[in-house]
């Protein structure tokens, strides 16, 4: 149990704002799947996963953050293993590998595999916070990355496997990369998207990317605002779900995009289309502002821990919070090609959902204990 003095220091400002957007979560799913009988479980399921969760971050608060830095070897090859296991036991759906189901429940190991990484590459780079940070330091950080991504991308999960790259840059630049890698990188991550885009237009095929997922990047480029199914029609109903909220939405289960289901997979990658619509601008703004403002929660207790570790964990969540938010939002506003990225706290999941209250219980942790050093 924590000590009266730990207790102290956890952030319950944090853990509060993290509760609140998931109980609307549950409010807003049950809103997007009314009268659908095959989604019958699932706000049930969802107050399962979020009761689940809430518990999982006490008990890792509870749990010194620096006793995962002797096992990240040991996490991150179960990762890979349970990522090896997809294809021999996981199910498909949507043209992937992704899950194992377990009791009627979809287990996503490239989930849990995003906190694996990040506790992974936060030992990694405090243990090396010494050494020269040369080319040598990054292809190592880069081969512990590739190691877990390249099964993900096998999959295929594209979409998970940009996070996790953006997961190892960010916190590559955080543990100390010089300018001029940031630089060269940058214009080398440039290069490397701007002849991906000109070749998928043109139809050139790559490997480890399936045809679907290069057609999202068509229909972004040159939509087809014909089209009536697929996800180009679906990227329609989610900006005429989003107008039709105005500024202060049509009401609580009163949208009629939403409740008439012209927009498609509404409780997960397009659920903010559905928040729009019926808690409007204003609604919108205000879970955008407590997303936010979680993601600013992890950057305090970054800058407040003693130790470089327990700060490359807490910055690390606050990336991924950042980098999954504004993702999902740019797709529901057209502005990013359809990705699969949910909502995070919000969208339908259990995986997404118990992955993202993992760093959070990690997150509080480190608040928790780096004010208590134990020896």
């Amino acid at each position: 149990m924590l000590r009266r003095e730990t207790w102290r220091h956890f952030d319950y400002l944090l853990f509060g704002t993290v509760v609140l957007l998931s109980v609307f979560g549950i409010v807003m799913i049950r809103s997007a799947i009314a009268g659908n009988a095959e989604l019958v479980n699932t706000v049930r399921n969802q107050i399962i996963f979020v009761g689940l969760g809430m518990g999982l971050i006490l008990v890792l608060a509870a749990i010194n953050y620096r006793t995962w830095a002797s096992t990240t070897r040991l996490l991150y090859f179960g990762a890979i293993v349970l990522l090896v296991g997809i294809y021999l036991i996981g199910d498909a759906a949507f043209g992937s590998t992704r899950w194992f189901e377990v009791g009627g429940i979809n287990i996503q190991p490239s989930e849990l595999g995003k906190i694996i990484l990040i506790i992974t590459l936060a030992n990694y780079f405090s243990n090396t916070m010494d050494e020269p940070h040369d080319v040598k330091w990054i292809m190592k950080s880069f081969a512990i990355t590739m190691g877990m991504t390249i099964w993900v991308l096998l999959q295929p999960n594209l979409s998970t496997s940009i996070v996790l790259i953006v997961i190892w840059f960010s916190m590559l630049w955080i543990g100390g990369l010089k300018a001029k890698y940031i630089f060269i990188f940058g214009g080398i991550g440039l290069a490397l998207v701007a002849a991906f885009l000109l070749l998928t237009i043109n139809g050139v095929k790559f490997p480890l990317i399936e045809d679907y997922q290069m057609q999202r990047v068509v229909n972004f480029v040159f939509p087809d605002p014909e089209a009536t199914h697929g996800e180009q029609y679906n990227i329609e109903q989610a900006l005429i779900s989003i107008g039709s909220g105005g500024w202060f939405g049509a009401g609580y289960g009163s949208g009629s995009q939403v409740q008439l289901r012209f927009l498609k997979v509404r409780h997960t990658d397009f659920i903010y289309s559905a928040m729009a619509e019926e808690f409007g601008f204003v609604g919108t703004v205000i879970v955008m502002a407590l997303l936010v403002f979680v993601v600013i929660r992890c950057l305090y207790v970054a800058r407040k821990s003693l130790d470089t570790f327990g700060a490359l964990i807490a910055y690390g969540i606050a990336i991924l919070i950042f980098f999954q938010t504004t993702v999902n939002i740019g797709v529901n506003l057209n502005i990013l090609p359809v990705t699969g990225l949910t909502l995070p706290f919000i969208s339908y999941g259990g995986s997404s959902l118990l992955s993202l209250v993992l760093g959070i219980g990690l997150v509080e942790s480190v608040a928790a204990h780096s004010q208590t050093l134990d020896f």
